[in-house]
């Protein structure tokens, strides 16, 4: 994990003295392991350095390829071997990461950027062209933001330098609120219209008169996996699933792992003892990291943590959660946050205690089971298998597994193949008597022009093309990348987080086999379970789903009340429209006298309108009613609709911005 930062000045104005130390004072905790810079008429980059392989500290950035190219890396590069060996021997095994990637786009040129397997994110200068491309991996594991002005381009893989040097006041992205209250934002957007994020398995090339935004890979649905026994299946899984964590593994400091108790994280921990102990993998050891809260009840965690540490023989580092600060207290304080997601992490007892450990034992990469119980079948849906057998009129076998799932679920058969025809409708229809969205205290008319967003980017199956499992598969990951893309990158303590589980040749096994190997009735997590017999303690493949922690944030905002009353009547979010004040004191009510409440959205509620506050009173936004739809894309024939659009929301004649669809 390393930080950039870029500004390409079109007049060749250098970057103000002042504006260049704010950034490096910001970035500089993400990247102790030294500074560069780079500098000429129009451009200027900034790196800030955190190694985590053994490779990386020959790394010099930004490199400069054969071709002149100026190139900025932050990444792992997983199949370092096969690209060597396609380069035909024009570098080493101990060629840098960004070497590599260097040398394979001037080979190859934006075609290369599908052939990079690992987390990665790049930008790439070609001064005689005038041309600056902003590239990121395909499940979007790297944060890569840039904004687009009128005399200049920035881009950073931190948000925060982008607004606080702006100079100028910056607009309320509309569509990035309204999804950040029940699910999370499309991972193109930021608080801010006028800065967009790099998507996922795409590049953006920015000209000083266009941008364009190209999908560089997607997931094939013609792949198809059919094997003639499950015992095909697990082999298969358990040899994915085994290489998407010795990727994760290569570092040349002691990796951490979260060992929550659950399937995931024991699932991770116990793979990766296996390749330790056969010395196929790059690391030198692998500690662990559990949480605990015995004030609790729904939470005991400790049984089954405890279970994996005795198979491996080493008790890793606990940290106790039970003592947090209150609501508003996690939310609000003087650090500088760049979105709503960014408050509170930092400031907690637990962040200071993990801090403390992963210093004590000189880990600087963190293993992650986010994604786990997305894509394995962690709350069995039997609703794509079902459609599956809808489109491909398998109605014998649809009628069996309609009566399987419907003892199941404990609901009838007739329902379950109604909610199977409802995913066909159009999503608005298919969701028919829930017009005011997962947030009832919304503005009905902020609700309207943002249901989308809301209810976390629904849409109609499709009964041709790709079968219904498929597009299941892909919806699943595109909200696993709208969470990675509202993820903060963590500097107390500064870490590479890494995700087995979104490894991309794994999800492509698991979108190309058959539904019904993943999940099937009476068999939570059917593959996953049957394949890591032997290797997960059977306490943990045996157990039942983990419980969901209600209690804690009823305590918390219980104890909040009286402050959350008042801000409630002085509402920030409510003269934006965004909130209805009279219905979210009647939750508020409602929570603080027992009644069941949204949790999840009344969190990020208080923590939107805290941070709203924040930003208004540092005037970084434009005051009320201010609120813009993400940009839209800059190109020769745009130009002319944009700026008039951008001229009557800002109420001034300057585009301030482009953007990317």
């Amino acid at each position: 994990m390393s930080v950039q930062f870029g500004r390409w000045s079109f007049s060749g104005r250098p970057l103000h003295p002042e504006d260049l130390e704010k950034v490096d004072s910001i970035v500089a905790p993400y990247g102790p392991d030294g500074k560069s810079t780079y500098a000429d008429r129009e451009v200027c980059i900034l790196y800030r350095a955190f190694h985590t392989t053994k490779e990386s500290p020959g790394e010099i950035q930004p490199h400069k390829s054969s071709s002149g190219l100026l190139i900025t890396w932050d990444g792992r590069l997983d199949n370092r071997l096969e690209l060597l060996d396609a380069l035909g021997g024009e570098l080493t095994t101990a060629s840098p990461d960004v070497q590599i990637a260097s040398r394979v786009y001037e080979r190859w040129g934006t075609h290369s950027f599908g052939m990079l397997l690992g987390d990665w994110c790049m930008s790439i200068w070609n001064a005689p062209s005038r041309t600056l491309v902003l590239a990121k991996d395909p499940i979007g594991a790297r944060n890569l933001f840039y904004s687009v002005g009128k005399e200049q381009i920035a881009w950073c893989t931190i948000l925060d330098p982008l607004v606080l040097i702006a100079r100028r006041m910056l607009t309320l992205c509309e569509e990035y609120v309204a999804g950040s209250y029940f699910f999370f934002p499309s991972a193109r957007l930021t608080p801010f219209s006028e800065i967009l994020q790099v998507p996922p398995a795409s590049f953006v090339q920015l000209t000083t008169d266009a941008q364009e935004v190209h999908k560089y890979w997607k997931f094939d649905p013609k792949q198809q996996i059919r094997y003639r026994s499950d015992a095909e299946y697990e082999e298969h899984f358990r040899t994915v699933f085994a290489r998407a964590v010795k990727r994760r593994l290569r570092s040349h400091t002691p990796v951490l792992a979260e060992l929550s108790g659950g399937m995931d994280s024991s699932a991770i921990v116990c793979m990766a003892d296996g390749l330790i102990a056969k010395e196929s993998a790059e690391v030198p050891r692998l500690d662990t990291v559990s949480y605990y809260d015995d004030s609790e009840p729904n939470w005991n965690e400790k049984p089954y943590f405890s279970a994996v540490e005795r198979r491996r023989g080493r008790i890793g580092c606990h940290i106790d959660v039970g003592h947090r600060e209150s609501l508003l207290g996690r939310f609000g304080g003087e650090e500088f946050a760049a979105t709503p997601f960014s408050q509170g992490g930092n400031r907690e007892q637990s962040a200071k205690t993990l801090q403390a450990c992963m210093q004590a034992q000189g880990n600087r990469v963190l293993l992650s089971g986010i994604g786990g119980d997305e894509v394995l079948g962690g709350s069995p849906d039997p609703l794509p298998e079902l459609r599956n057998l809808l489109v491909t009129l398998r109605l014998r076998i649809l009628a069996h597994q309609l009566k399987l799932w419907a003892l199941e679920k404990r609901k009838p058969w007739l329902h379950l193949f109604l909610d199977s025809l409802r995913g066909f409708l159009p999503s608005r229809l298919g969701s028919l008597g829930k017009q005011k969205g997962p947030v009832p205290w919304l503005d009905p008319s902020f609700v309207r022009r943002n249901w989308a967003a809301i209810a976390g980017y629904p849409s109609a199956i499709k009964p041709w093309g790709p079968m219904p499992a498929f597009q299941d598969n892909l919806a699943v990951i595109h909200s696993l990348e709208r969470q990675l893309a509202s993820t903060p990158l963590p500097c107390h303590p500064a870490c590479e987080i890494r995700y087995p589980f979104l490894d991309r040749e794994l999800l492509e096994f698991l979108c190309a086999i058959p539904r019904e190997q993943v999940v099937r009735p009476g068999e939570r997590r059917a593959l996953m379970r049957r394949s890591l017999v032997g290797i997960v303690p059977t306490e943990i493949l045996g157990r039942k789903r983990k419980a969901f922690v209600a209690r804690a944030p009823m305590v918390a905002l219980a104890a909040a009340w009286p402050e959350l009353v008042e801000m409630a009547a002085h509402l920030v979010s409510g003269a934006l429209g965004i909130v209805n004040p009279k219905m979210l004191k009647e939750a508020l009510c409602a929570a603080h006298q027992g009644r069941e409440t949204l949790t999840i959205p009344m969190t990020r509620t208080v923590a939107m309108e805290l941070w709203l506050r924040t930003m208004r009173s540092s005037n970084i936004l434009l005051p009320e009613p201010h609120l813009a739809a993400p940009a839209a894309p800059r190109s020769p024939k745009h130009r002319a609709r944009n700026a008039l659009w951008m001229s009557q929301a800002l109420g001034s004649g300057e585009q301030t911005s482009g953007g990317a669809s």
